[in-house]
């Protein structure tokens, strides 16, 4: 905001000084230039900031899932809410398309797996949790479970399970 007050306050002297010009003051020309010169550094230094931005949202969609955090969410744009939903429907459009009937996740196993199976501690009450095979599993608090890798690492991702490294 600091930045754009900035450019707007230097676009106004420029266009006075620029109809100045205009009358014979050729003095202003380097000063109008220079103003000039610094509104595009400001553009580029505000471009960037927002390309970083959408860089670290993109990057939350790969992280967190396709819901964002309350914390997370309540310090974006409502621009920056939308935009991670347009992306968030064109990444599950894409991953329905490749992989077959069911499609393919492409945010699982986001780091290949040492192992297909992992040992992981319920955090948090969860409540039933199904796997492939028709299982259901209760998910309490403080609860261990030998699951499927790939089953559960949205949950650890989501926090409601942690991973025990033995």
């Amino acid at each position: 905001r600091q930045a754009l007050e900035e450019m707007r306050a230097l676009y106004e002297r420029n266009q006075a000084d620029v109809s100045d010009a205009k009358s014979g003051r050729t003095d202003l020309i380097f000063l109008i230039r220079f103003r000039h010169c610094c509104l595009l550094r400001n553009q580029r230094c505000v471009l960037a900031y927002l390309y970083d931005r959408l860089l670290r949202i993109r990057a939350l969609r790969w992280e967190c899932g396709s819901v964002l955090p309350n914390t997370v969410q309540f310090h974006m744009s409502a621009e920056e809410v939308e935009w991670f939903n347009r992306y968030k429907k064109s990444l599950a459009t894409y991953m329905r398309s490749v992989g077959g009937e069911e499609g393919l996740d492409l945010t699982q196993d986001i780091k290949p797996p040492k192992s297909l199976y992992i040992e992981v501690r319920c955090l948090r009450d969860y409540g039933e949790f199904e796997i492939d095979d028709g299982t259901t599993i209760l998910l309490k608090k403080n609860s261990q479970h030998f699951l499927p890798r790939w089953k559960c690492e949205q949950l650890i991702r989501q926090g409601v399970l942690e991973h025990i490294l033995s």
